[in-house]
């Protein structure tokens, strides 16, 4: 059966049921990738995920998602920390059966964030948990480079989250 059309939109406040229930598969599928528990996840409240939905009406942060169908297949986000490091990759995620090269979803999603992270600075930068070869691959395959910076993971199980950085122009 043929796939759908890819849709790669912002988030509005509108989604915050589609949000919530992506941040769920999410949590389930890559507990580490995150910051955040499904625990925590499933106590939110509607308030908490109608303000997560707006991320894309914002300008210095954004959400963006993949959609197919009815079907949500992917996100991504951005925002700025601060100004001396510039955009700031986060959330990735992209629902295992639509991930790879030949379904695009990924690809895509990065397209937009890249698009959007322009408006603010010449770079893009990311951090990826030590253990998640098959994430630096791809970021790798799309011209991120670790810079050798990392800090502790905050949550169980612990390590490292590494820092990748890609120019932009």
């Amino acid at each position: 059966m043929e796939q759908p059309p890819l849709v790669i939109r912002p988030t509005r406040e509108a989604d915050w049921q589609a949000v919530r229930a992506l941040r769920l598969e999410m949590l389930r599928d890559e507990p580490i990738a995150y910051a955040e528990t499904l625990e925590h996840a499933l106590e939110v409240a509607e308030p908490e995920w109608r303000l997560r939905a707006r991320r894309g009406e914002t300008p210095r942060q954004t959400a963006v998602v993949a959609i197919e169908g009815e079907r949500w297949v992917g996100q991504m986000g951005g925002y700025i920390p601060d100004a001396t490091t510039g955009p700031m990759l986060v959330g990735v995620y992209v629902a295992p059966d639509r991930r790879g090269e030949a379904a695009g979803v990924a690809g895509a999603l990065l397209d937009a964030i890249e698009a959007w992270a322009l408006g603010f600075g010449d770079t893009l930068r990311l951090e990826v948990h030590e253990t998640n070869e098959r994430a630096r691959r791809f970021y790798e395959k799309r011209g991120f480079t670790l810079t050798g910076r990392d800090r502790p993971y905050e949550l169980a199980p612990g390590g490292l989250e590494l820092e990748m950085i890609k120019p932009l122009r």
